[in-house]
């Protein structure tokens, strides 16, 4: 069962009294259900296709969630536990990865986690430099050494995911590269993000310029997309390290595009965009072809804000 049939989602009170409220997203195109975040208003929210809020929960900082299988939501609560809560928002379980498993008294963040189909979860701690996969009462079945050039427990790493083929795919944001690691944590495959020959420039909006990658992931083809943080654009890598698809920041008109955060390669093949940092003059996500034409934008400044990094198409 998924949150798309779960009747909870269509029938409660809370459902019902938020359908009521005035709209303020604003979507051109077909409406699309999903799950957005933003630490600024403090809101992790499931957003219907008319752009009311179905379901919504209080979070600070955030750059993980996902609705698990069984209707549930994968979300952290701060920069250190990792949480699965009901959609009557009841904490079912729960980790902390400044108090367990050797982080007492170091200074660790997390930024990416993900339930693995075993029942695992695997997270990954910025700081340690550690891709963990834990059970249910937190025991540790797999520990994965992080290869970290730059540290900083702030951004050692962003997205992380475990891929089909067992590996783990990981956006190093300070160190401006992606790496997959094997199971014993061998890098099998790099690829530094390119400045493109621009020089640095520091902030976060559409001024600043960097390669402080956000995300990365693996798609059928083989190739990677990648979510380039500062450096406001979309790159598509094969395994050779050619880029074979890009959107960078003024490609799309009338959309400047600031920290690009998450990316994801549709079923219908088009790509989806997050843009964060960008001002309220531009929408938060945006939706595109593979010849660059906008087929859908996402903006509400009123229930969110200027730092969106999460978002995720609900099917």
């Amino acid at each position: 069962m998924n949150l798309t049939t779960m009747p909870f989602f269509k029938l409660t009170a809370l459902t019902l009294a938020c359908s009521a409220l005035p709209l303020h997203a604003e979507q051109t195109g077909v409406g699309r259900r999903l799950l957005a975040a933003d630490d600024s208003k403090q809101r992790l929210a499931i957003i219907a296709p008319d752009g009311s809020l179905e379901w919504e929960l209080k979070v600070g900082g955030i750059h993980d969630a996902s609705v698990l299988p069984n209707g549930n939501i994968l979300l952290q609560q701060g920069w250190q536990k990792v949480v699965e809560v009901t959609p009557d928002k009841k904490t079912v379980w729960e980790y902390d990865s400044g108090k367990m498993n050797g982080n007492e008294g170091k200074r660790v963040e997390v930024h990416a986690f993900q339930r693995l189909a075993n029942g695992l979860t695997m997270i990954a701690e910025s700081g340690p430099a550690r891709i963990i996969e834990v059970d249910k009462e937190g025991k540790i079945h797999r520990e994965i050494k992080l290869k970290v050039n730059h540290p900083s427990a702030h951004s050692d790493t962003r997205l992380v995911r475990k891929i089909a083929n067992g590996n783990y795919l990981v956006a190093h944001e300070s160190d401006g590269a992606v790496r997959e690691y094997d199971a014993a944590g061998k890098v099998v495959w790099e690829y530094e993000v390119p400045l493109f020959g621009k020089p640095l420039k520091g902030g976060h909006g559409p001024e600043a310029f960097g390669n402080s990658v956000f995300s990365a992931i693996r798609l059928p083809n083989g190739n990677t997309l990648i979510g380039g943080g500062n450096g406001h654009c979309v790159l598509e890598v094969t395994p050779g390290k050619e880029i074979v698809w890009k959107v960078e920041q003024n490609d799309l008109p009338g959309i400047t595009l600031a920290w690009v955060t998450r990316v994801e390669r549709l079923p219908n093949g088009n790509t989806m965009i997050g843009n964060c940092h960008a001002g309220p003059e531009n929408p938060q996500f945006v939706e595109v072809t593979s010849d660059k034409k906008v087929v859908w934008t996402f903006k509400d400044f009123k229930n969110f804000g200027n730092s969106t990094p999460v978002q995720a198409v609900l099917r």
